[in-house]
Parts: structure tokens; sequence; C-alpha cells
């Protein structure tokens, strides 16, 4: 498929889902302003190609309305994971494409991990195949060698890319930061993910990317009413619920205690606090009194 083409898919989806719903004129007077027309209205019998190309690839249907005469996505992007990601992004770089006379004015966060070693580890996914590779950690002064490794699934955070898999040597599940890889290869050898692994529950309980064995915690925070904003805009977990008071809300999740998630509590300073369980304001309190005797030694 010509990269120009799937452009277009995405710019139409784009457009629809940011007009909820839209009409053949409301769609031809967009479609004259992007970077893919001459300033002509989309031909009829174009649009209903494109309809049927984006159904096949990316499973969202683009309804008709005859009581307006008006089109929308009849299916809720939201809900396609690596689906809605690809939409998202492919959208972001549409809109920059059609904005180089401002790219100056424009700044993106790196995401440096994406850029040697996604493609051919996605490629491993796809097909199945058993990667060997060299690791370096930051905890460590010399990579491992010759790690072979079984990919399971592909996650980013924070704007690092991860890779889960069996270690074959370990028999261990374990996961690694791609900007830590120091050299990769595919190999010929053919493996199958088992059955009985269930990569959405994998970290279902977990926050960001390290996984424990841990029991589930019922967490309650207390935060301050202006970074309960926040909370609500992009909530930590996906078991937040909140309880609001004056002045304050209490958020409570279902969740695994990790280093990752301390340090999230950690970088929001006195707007949050830990109201339970006791044994994480323990590990919290003990973080600051380290942070603090650092500044009594001075």
């Amino acid at each position: 498929m010509a990269r120009n083409l799937l452009s277009r898919y995405i710019w139409l989806v784009d457009t629809i889902r940011r007009y909820g719903s839209i009409t053949r004129r409301q769609l031809d007077e967009a479609w004259k302003r992007s970077i893919y027309s001459d300033g002509n209205p989309l031909p009829r019998r174009t649009f209903y190609n494109y309809r049927t190309a984006i159904e096949e690839l990316f499973n969202i249907t683009i309804s008709f309305n005859p009581s307006d005469n008006s089109y929308s996505l009849g299916d809720d992007p939201s809900a396609g994971g690596v689906t809605d990601w690809l939409l998202n992004s492919a959208a972001m770089t549409n809109l920059l494409s059609d904005s180089r006379d401002v790219a100056d004015k424009i700044f993106l966060e790196e995401v440096p991990s994406a850029r040697e070693y996604l493609p051919p580890m996605v490629n491993a996914l796809k097909e199945g195949r058993t990667v060997v590779m060299d690791y370096q950690p930051y905890t460590r002064q010399t990579p491992t060698r010759g790690i072979v490794l079984h990919p399971y699934f592909l996650k980013i955070f924070r704007q690092r890319w991860y890779v889960t898999g069996l270690n074959v040597a370990d028999n261990k599940v374990k996961t690694y930061a791609l900007d830590r890889i120091v050299s990769m290869r595919l190999t010929d050898e053919i493996y199958a993910i088992p059955d009985y692994f269930d990569a959405p529950a994998y970290f279902r309980d977990s926050f960001g990317i390290i996984f424990n064995h841990g029991e589930v915690k019922e967490v309650l925070l207390r935060v301050d009413a202006r970074q309960a904003k926040y909370f609500r805009a992009l909530p930590l977990h996906h078991t937040q619920q909140e309880t609001v008071s004056d002045g304050y809300s209490l958020f409570s999740y279902r969740i695994r205690i990790s280093d990752d998630f301390v340090q999230e509590i950690l970088s929001h300073g006195p707007s949050v606090t830990v109201v339970r369980p006791a044994e994480l304001r323990a590990i919290v309190t003990t973080s600051l009194r380290a942070s603090l005797a650092n500044y009594d030694k001075e």
C-alpha cells in the first residue's frame, strides 16, 4: 500500500472523529483544505473506496445517518488498542506534515528506543522468530551476552519501549528496555506463545513496566483539589475511583506496590499523601526522610 494512500485513510478517520458527525459538504470543505487535495472536493467514488478500505484495515465502520445526511464512526476507535494508537500517531504525523511552516514552533518528546530495535522486534513478534541479543541494564558495567528471547509483547511507558518475553536460559518471563539493547538479531528458530499466557492480564494489577508477584493491595491516596484535576484527566491506573471531599479528593486503587508506583507518588510532592496501606506509607516516608537527610548533611 502506498504510504500516501494510508495517510489519506488516516486523515478521513481522524477528520470524522474530530467532528463527531460530518456531512458530505463539511467533509468536502475539509478535504479541499487538506494537503491531499488540489482544491477540489473528495470524489464520491473515492470516498466509498476509502470507506471500504478503512473497515478492512482498521475494523472501523463509517456509518451514514439519512436523517441529517451525516457520517460518523460506527465503532469506537478508543477500544481498538494498537489500532487506536496507530491512528493517533499517524494522524499526528499527517498534521505535522501539513504544518511545516511552523515546525520551529512545535516541540515533541523523543522516543529514542523506537529508532533501531523496535522494527526488528515487531518483525520477531509477527513471524514468531526467536531473538538473540546483548543487553546492558543500568545496574551492570558490562552487557549480558547472548540472551535468547521469545518475545511475547511490546509496551511503551514514559517514552521508552519495552519487550516482555521468555528468557529461554532462565525459563522465566522477563522485561527488557529496547534502549538498553546493545545488539540483536533474529534467528530462524520459531516459537509459539503458550496458550496459558494472557498478555493483557500480565500487567493488569501493576503500574508501569515492573511486574512482581506481590499481593494486590487496596491503595488510598489523598490528593489536593488542584492535583485531583490532573488525576481525573489522566488516571494513574484503570482501577482508579474518586471520592470528592472539601478541598481534596480520595483516589482508590487495586494495585501491586512497585518501585514505579512509589516513584510516581513521590513525584507529586506534598500534593499527594498515602492514606493506606501502612506498608506503602512506610516506604514513601522512608524515602522522603532519606531525601531530607541528604540536605541535612550539607
